[in-house]
Protein backbone atom coordinates (compact mmCIF):
# COMPACT_ATOMS: atom_id res chain seq x y z
CA UNK A 1 0.00 0.00 0.00
CA UNK A 2 1.10 2.96 -0.83
CA UNK A 3 1.76 6.05 1.34
CA UNK A 4 -1.37 8.47 1.38
CA UNK A 5 -0.18 12.09 0.60
CA UNK A 6 0.18 14.71 2.76
CA UNK A 7 -3.29 16.92 1.61
CA UNK A 8 -1.36 20.29 2.35
CA UNK A 9 1.66 19.88 0.24
CA UNK A 10 0.49 22.86 -2.33
CA UNK A 11 0.28 25.26 0.81
CA UNK A 12 3.91 23.92 2.15
CA UNK A 13 5.06 24.99 -1.31
CA UNK A 14 3.33 28.23 -1.32
CA UNK A 15 5.00 28.68 2.17
CA UNK A 16 8.48 28.02 1.27
CA UNK A 17 8.14 29.84 -1.39
CA UNK A 18 6.62 33.02 0.32
CA UNK A 19 9.79 32.55 2.72
CA UNK A 20 12.33 32.76 0.43
CA UNK A 21 10.48 35.78 -1.62
CA UNK A 22 10.56 37.72 1.74
CA UNK A 23 14.52 36.21 2.23
CA UNK A 24 15.28 38.03 -0.94
CA UNK A 25 13.44 40.81 -0.99
CA UNK A 26 14.56 42.26 3.11
CA UNK A 27 18.04 41.26 1.75
CA UNK A 28 17.60 43.65 -0.74
CA UNK A 29 16.00 46.15 1.11
CA UNK A 30 19.24 46.00 3.14
CA UNK A 31 21.63 46.67 0.98
CA UNK A 32 19.49 49.45 -0.83
CA UNK A 33 19.72 50.80 2.75
CA UNK A 34 23.56 50.57 2.97
CA UNK A 35 24.11 52.28 -0.32
CA UNK A 36 21.37 55.07 0.88
CA UNK A 37 24.00 55.51 3.77
CA UNK A 38 26.98 55.52 1.47
CA UNK A 39 25.73 58.20 -0.64
CA UNK A 40 24.76 60.36 2.00
CA UNK A 41 28.61 59.66 3.65
CA UNK A 42 29.76 60.90 -0.14
CA UNK A 43 27.07 63.96 -0.03
CA UNK A 44 28.41 65.01 3.11
CA UNK A 45 31.93 64.67 2.30
CA UNK A 46 30.85 66.53 -1.20
CA UNK A 47 29.84 69.38 0.88
CA UNK A 48 32.81 69.46 3.26
CA UNK A 49 34.75 69.99 0.16
CA UNK A 50 32.89 72.89 -0.95
CA UNK A 51 33.77 74.27 2.60
CA UNK A 52 37.49 73.80 2.13
CA UNK A 53 37.16 75.40 -1.32
CA UNK A 54 35.30 77.75 0.09
CA UNK A 55 37.75 78.93 3.37
CA UNK A 56 40.85 78.49 0.18
CA UNK A 57 38.85 81.06 -2.05
CA UNK A 58 38.48 83.85 0.64
CA UNK A 59 42.02 82.92 1.75
CA UNK A 60 42.81 84.05 -1.63
CA UNK A 61 40.83 86.89 -2.16
CA UNK A 62 42.02 88.20 1.42
CA UNK A 63 45.45 87.94 -0.03
CA UNK A 64 44.63 89.45 -3.21
CA UNK A 65 43.00 92.05 -1.83
CA UNK A 66 45.57 93.04 0.75
CA UNK A 67 47.99 92.95 -1.81
CA UNK A 68 46.20 95.58 -3.83
CA UNK A 69 44.34 93.37 -5.97
CA UNK A 70 42.20 95.09 -8.77
CA UNK A 71 38.64 96.20 -8.36
CA UNK A 72 37.53 93.75 -10.94
CA UNK A 73 38.85 90.81 -9.62
CA UNK A 74 37.25 91.44 -6.52
CA UNK A 75 34.04 90.91 -8.10
CA UNK A 76 35.06 87.50 -9.11
CA UNK A 77 36.09 86.40 -6.18
CA UNK A 78 32.51 87.28 -4.82
CA UNK A 79 31.02 85.52 -7.69
CA UNK A 80 32.52 82.35 -6.89
CA UNK A 81 32.12 82.46 -3.39
CA UNK A 82 28.89 83.32 -3.86
CA UNK A 83 28.98 79.81 -6.34
CA UNK A 84 30.18 78.05 -3.57
CA UNK A 85 27.48 78.91 -1.03
CA UNK A 86 24.91 78.44 -4.02
CA UNK A 87 26.51 74.78 -4.35
CA UNK A 88 26.59 74.00 -0.42
CA UNK A 89 23.03 75.21 -0.32
CA UNK A 90 22.35 72.52 -3.37
CA UNK A 91 24.25 69.85 -1.08
CA UNK A 92 22.18 70.77 1.88
CA UNK A 93 19.21 69.74 0.05
CA UNK A 94 20.60 66.80 -1.44
CA UNK A 95 21.67 65.52 1.94
CA UNK A 96 17.73 65.94 3.57
CA UNK A 97 16.30 64.19 0.45
CA UNK A 98 19.21 61.40 0.85
CA UNK A 99 18.20 61.34 4.92
CA UNK A 100 14.58 61.26 3.51
CA UNK A 101 15.77 58.44 1.47
CA UNK A 102 17.15 56.63 4.14
CA UNK A 103 14.35 56.42 6.49
CA UNK A 104 12.21 55.39 3.92
CA UNK A 105 15.03 52.21 3.06
CA UNK A 106 14.74 51.48 7.05
CA UNK A 107 11.35 51.29 6.77
CA UNK A 108 11.12 49.29 3.89
CA UNK A 109 13.98 47.21 5.98
CA UNK A 110 11.04 47.05 9.05
CA UNK A 111 8.38 46.17 6.84
CA UNK A 112 10.70 43.28 5.15
CA UNK A 113 11.70 42.05 8.65
CA UNK A 114 8.60 41.74 9.42
CA UNK A 115 7.36 39.87 6.14
CA UNK A 116 10.09 37.26 6.88
CA UNK A 117 9.36 36.64 10.44
CA UNK A 118 5.99 35.84 9.80
CA UNK A 119 7.10 34.13 6.32
CA UNK A 120 8.99 32.05 8.54
CA UNK A 121 6.56 31.29 11.39
CA UNK A 122 4.50 30.61 8.74
CA UNK A 123 6.37 27.84 7.25
CA UNK A 124 7.71 26.57 10.43
CA UNK A 125 3.75 25.79 11.47
CA UNK A 126 2.85 24.15 7.87
CA UNK A 127 6.72 21.95 8.46
CA UNK A 128 5.10 20.96 12.69
CA UNK A 129 1.63 19.81 11.29
CA UNK A 130 3.04 17.95 8.62
CA UNK A 131 5.20 16.23 10.72
CA UNK A 132 2.34 15.48 13.28
CA UNK A 133 0.39 14.74 10.46
CA UNK A 134 3.46 12.08 9.10
CA UNK A 135 3.41 10.72 12.42
CA UNK A 136 -0.53 9.87 12.64
CA UNK A 137 0.02 8.25 9.60
CA UNK A 138 2.65 5.88 10.80
CA UNK A 139 0.69 5.28 13.87
CA UNK A 140 -2.65 4.19 11.94
CA UNK A 141 -0.71 2.35 9.80
CA UNK A 142 0.95 0.32 12.24
CA UNK A 143 -2.14 0.20 14.31
CA UNK A 144 -3.75 -1.17 11.11
CA UNK A 145 -1.12 -3.93 10.39
CA UNK A 146 -1.46 -5.11 13.91
CA UNK A 147 -5.03 -5.67 13.73
CA UNK A 148 -4.54 -7.10 10.54
CA UNK A 149 -1.64 -9.56 12.45
CA UNK A 150 -4.07 -10.22 14.41
CA UNK A 151 -6.74 -11.38 12.63
CA UNK A 152 -4.46 -13.49 10.72
CA UNK A 153 -2.87 -14.68 14.06
CA UNK A 154 -6.65 -15.74 15.03
CA UNK A 155 -7.56 -17.01 11.54
CA UNK A 156 -4.38 -19.32 11.88
CA UNK A 157 -5.47 -20.69 15.53
CA UNK A 158 -8.26 -21.58 14.63
CA UNK A 159 -7.76 -23.32 11.54
CA UNK A 160 -5.40 -25.29 13.86
CA UNK A 161 -7.84 -26.03 16.49
CA UNK A 162 -10.40 -26.93 13.84
CA UNK A 163 -8.13 -29.30 12.30
CA UNK A 164 -7.50 -30.38 16.29
CA UNK A 165 -3.79 -29.42 15.54
CA UNK A 166 -2.38 -28.25 19.22
CA UNK A 167 -0.49 -24.82 19.01
CA UNK A 168 3.27 -24.96 19.98
CA UNK A 169 2.85 -23.48 22.39
CA UNK A 170 0.53 -25.86 24.55
CA UNK A 171 2.82 -28.72 26.29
Amino acid sequence: MAAPRYRLAALLRLRIREKKKSEVELGRAMIALQQAKKKLEELKEEKEEIRKEQKQARHKMDVEMSGGGMIGSGCVHVNFLRKLKEDEVAKDEEIEDQKEVIAEATEKVARCKRAYIEASKQLRIMEKHKDLWAKKVRHEISKREEKEMDELGQAIHSLKRWRGEKSVFEI
